[in-house]
């Protein structure tokens, strides 16, 4: 879905499928900040991104700022031969064509797309995490235990809480990725009868989470959820999706769009209220 400065863009198509756009931007000054946001849902949307920024453009607006929450093509962040085609590498280069005056992110994937795009602003999932501690601590009476799926997990997010953490060290198959055995380090005596929230990035079936959510069972963790900043919508075709171990699971809706799912809350701009922090 893209939006112009809050409203959704007019999206219609002619009768071979192309797309139709029209879209009328009215501001006095033509130096006034416009935004395009873009929370994806498919491919084709980059085209309609790139016919609209140079709509607008062309119109004589050059302060535009993209806010792009997920990166597209994040997971292709590196080649292994010659007939890996390097797509997160050619998405930057159209993303850096057409000149943005910022392009903000929300925890993006890989460094790799850090670095790639230009004049990139990487927001943290910071203040999605701390509403989430907060319901938690509304309902235990006490703060979770963190824990973070590996080390590049426990890098990227145990110094933004000064709470109490563990990590996982994960052994995998070479060639399948399957994993294989998961060691837990850290501060492992508080694990027994506490709350813990597993932290990450994003979420695609889930099968990392629930291994790790079995191994903190087996520690004695007394309530167990999930936090990712995107969530794929293929969690629905997961085990993770239906086991027990895992009591709830949170989001951002940068990617997810079934917002009223029981099993998972999308956190959105107005979290505060989704989350029932009025009743704190």
């Amino acid at each position: 879905m893209i939006r112009i400065n809050g409203k959704q863009a007019n999206v219609q198509y002619f009768p071979d499928g192309t797309l139709l756009l029209k879209e009328d931007v009215s501001a006095d000054n033509k130096e006034a900040e416009i935004t395009l946001q873009w929370n994806y849902e498919k491919n084709e949307e980059l085209l309609t991104l790139y016919f609209l920024t140079r709509h607008l453009q062309s119109s004589g607006y050059e302060n535009i700022v993209l806010n792009m929450p997920y990166i597209p093509n994040a997971r292709q962040d590196r080649v292994k031969n010659a007939k890996d085609v390097f797509t997160l590498k050619y998405f930057a280069e159209l993303i850096n064509s057409l000149h943005f005056r910022r392009v903000q992110v929300l925890d993006a994937h890989s460094a790799v797309s850090l670095a790639l795009i230009d004049r990139i602003w990487q927001v943290t999932p910071q203040k999605y995490i701390e509403q989430v501690i907060a319901k938690i601590e509304q309902e235990s009476g006490k703060k979770p235990l963190m824990f973070y799926p590996d080390e590049g997990a426990c890098k990227r997010y145990s110094g933004m809480f000064l709470l109490p953490y563990c990590f996982g060290i994960k052994t995998r198959e070479w060639d399948t990725g399957e994993i294989k055995a998961l060691s837990i380090v850290g501060e492992t005596e508080r694990i027994c009868e506490s709350d813990v929230l597993i932290v990450d990035d994003i979420c695609s079936y889930g099968g990392t989470f629930l291994y790790a959510a079995k191994e903190l069972v087996k520690w004695g963790a007394k309530n167990i959820d999930l936090f990712v900043s995107h969530c794929e919508e293929s969690i629905l075709n997961g085990k993770l999706y239906t086991c027990k171990e895992v009591r709830q699971i949170y989001t951002t809706d940068s990617i997810f769009r079934q917002k009223e799912d029981p099993r998972i809350k999308v956190l959105t701009e107005n979290e505060e209220a989704y989350l029932g922090k009025e009743k704190l």
